[in-house]
Parts: structure tokens; sequence; C-alpha cells
């Protein structure tokens, strides 16, 4: 689960993490309202949505008169912000963060996040901070510093340290940052988070460490832990059908595709997205029914698939080794009777109860097309969506 920039910043104020002063509005008169308490002639107006690439495009805006907050606020809320994360569609802005500004000396790149291949956090840091950090990471790697936690160690302090060291940063700011590490790793822990990162961390013409930006993300397994986070939840930054999916335990990921997969198991979606591909195919979605999967459940997948437009025909690709294949083909019946389906529907169905299922699906009347084995699917669904179009 995703926080806002602003929600990331409460955070890092209740662990010591120095921020600048900033408050969160949600109209224009809001935005004008909190740079008048911030005070100072200098602020900043940043659009809070799950994205980065904000400044780039356009949403985040240094100004300099309440009239320059307004117009700006105004500019933001109630439209969608379009960044090269987003996709073209956007997220909507339906908050500001109204930040007082920073005079700023040099910008740092400093995150968290999990090191798979390592089974280990990692410190990663980089003197080239800022907008373009993604650029720097592709083209000259060697500017990103990074040093693994040992897990029953913790972060130690030689480690900041020689991050800081590698940071060009000298004098008291090497113990400033060390305090700063510290910090963001004990909240890493103890907040179960699956990335925190600062971009920039800026150190300041006054020579201090502040974090000009706070992005967190939250390991959703455990968000049970923590049910003061999971208030902290914004469903419109998500992607409606993936929300939907997930009120009837469904793992579902939008795609880009015109191919609907209904899959029971993650690796077999997987492996079909791949066949629909190598057949020349695009899968519009991935989703996975699970092992415990109901007639209810394939009735409430299948609606989900179809309320997609973009889809012109639907695989359906399940081994039936826990679940059983006629519960699937009753589910599948059930919702093209429901729903009134109007693009072709493939159906592969192996494992237990394969035969009673294939008896229903030739019984039911439906146009259902069936399939010898997977790739007899993935051929026979493509050329049924090519037809489609």
């Amino acid at each position: 689960m995703n926080l806002h920039e602003y929600q990331a910043k409460d955070l890092f104020r209740s662990y010591g993490i120095p921020v600048p002063a900033g408050k969160v509005a949600a109209s224009a008169a809001e935005a004008v309202e909190a740079a008048s308490t911030l005070g100072g002639s200098v602020w900043v107006v940043k659009a809070q949505v799950h994205a980065g690439g904000r400044g780039k495009a356009g949403g985040v805006r240094l100004v300099r008169s309440p009239e320059e907050v307004r117009s700006a606020a105004a500019d933001m809320l109630g439209k969608p912000l379009v960044t090269q994360q987003t996709g073209p569609e956007g997220l909507p802005v339906g908050r500001v963060y109204v930040e007082a500004g920073s005079q700023i000396a040099r910008e740092i790149y400093l995150s968290l996040t999990l090191n798979r291949e390592r089974a280990r956090i990692a410190l990663i840091a980089s003197a080239a901070g800022g907008m373009d950090i993604e650029e720097v990471a592709h083209q000259t790697p060697e500017r990103i510093l990074t040093t693994t936690v040992h897990p029953a160690a913790g972060l130690q302090p030689y480690q900041a340290r020689e991050l800081a060291f590698g940071l060009l940063l000298g004098g008291p700011l090497i113990a400033e940052f060390q305090s700063f590490a510290a910090a963001l790793y004990r909240l890493y822990l103890e907040k179960d988070l699956s990335l925190v990162e600062v971009n920039p961390l800026i150190v300041t013409r006054s020579g201090a460490l502040v974090a000009l930006d706070a992005k967190i993300n939250i390991d959703a397994n455990a968000l049970f832990r923590h049910p003061e986070l999971a208030q902290l939840r914004d469903t419109s930054q998500e992607d409606a059908m993936e929300r939907r999916a997930a009120e009837h335990d469904l793992n579902y990921v939008s795609l880009n595709g015109n191919i609907a997969c209904m899959v029971n198991g993650a690796g077999l979606a997987m492996a079909t997205m791949d066949l629909i591909k190598l057949h020349g195919g695009q899968p519009a979605n991935f989703l996975d029914v699970g092992g415990g999967a109901t007639s209810e459940r394939v009735t409430a997948a299948f609606e989900l698939l179809l309320s997609n437009p973009r889809v012109r025909a639907v695989l359906v690709n399940i081994f039936g080794g826990i679940v059983r294949c006629d519960l699937i083909a009753e589910g599948v019946i059930n919702a093209v009777k429901k729903v009134g389906v109007k693009v072709p529907v493939v159906v592969r169905l192996e494992g237990t109860n394969a035969d009673k299922a294939r008896a229903l699906l030739a019984s039911s009347g439906l146009k259902i097309t069936p399939a010898a084995d997977l790739t007899d699917a993935a051929r026979k669904v493509v050329a049924l969506a090519r037809e489609k179009k």
C-alpha cells in the first residue's frame, strides 16, 4: 500500500526525521490558508498522487504569493495528473500539499528497500539526487552507492558513515546523516515497509539535512499489524478493477491487451500470458482465482473481466488440483448467462472432474470454444480476438 507525501512526512516527523513545515489542503482556499499559517514568502504546492515524476508533469510548483498558491492549487485539484509512472489516464488529484520553501545547497538520493537477491535490506544513496535519479541509475550506475544490512546486526554506524563519505559529506553532516539513516531504518522495520525513499534529501544552505520529499510503500501483508496505517489508504489512487477484484479475494492486475485471462495459480497464469504473447496476442490482465475457487468467485471474476471495454475474447485456463473443474464450469456458465457475453470464450479445463466439467459446458447450449491443451487454447483465443476487432 502506498502513502501520499504528506502522510509519509507525518510518519517521518514521528521518528524525528527532519522535514519542512507543510499542510495538506483539499481546496484552493484551504491552500491559501495553509500558506498563511506557514508564514514566509515562498511556498511549494505539490499535487498528492501515488506516482513519481510530479515535478516534470507540473505537479510541483514554486510560488511566491497567496494568489499564486491559489492558482497553482486550483490548476491541480480535481484533475488527473499524468506522469511517466501513471500511464496516459493519470491519477486524480484530491489534495495538494503546501510546504514552506527551502534554501537548497545540495540534493541527495536516499532509500531503503529489500534486496531480494541478498535477502537483506539495502540502504541506497547517490550524490546525484533529484528528478533525474532514474537516468543516473541507468546511465552512470557507478554513482549509486549501496550497503546491505545484516538482519541480526541491524544498520551499523560505520555503514552510514561510509555512505556519508561516498556522498562527500563532511564535518557535522556525517553524524547527522548517520542519525538520519538510523531513524529511517527504524521506521522501515517497525512499520513493515517495503520501500522508503527520500528524493531529494537536501543539504540546506545553513548546513542541515532535510527530507524534501518522502515516499513510503507498506507491505500489504503486514497491514493487519498496523490498523492506523491501513486507515491511510486512498482508493482513488488505485485501479478500479484491481480494487473490485480484491473485494472478492481475487489476484488481479490490469494490463493493456484485449484478451482476458482467468487462471488458477500464479505460475500457470504467467505461462498462459506468455503463450498468448507467443502466438501474437496481448493479455488484458493477470487474474488468479486461487486454489479454493468457488462457483460464486468464478462468476465474480468473469463479470470483472468482461467489464473491461478493451476485451475482445476470454481465455479460461484451469488445472483442477484442489479446485474442481466442474465448479469452474458452473461458474463460467452462470457468468455467461448472467452477463450476456458478447465476446468469444475459450475454455481449457484439466484435472479433477475435468470430464464432468466438459460435459456441463457442452450441454449448456452456450457458445463456448473448448481447447484440448494450453497451446491449442492460446492459438484459438488469439484467432478469435482478431476476428472480433
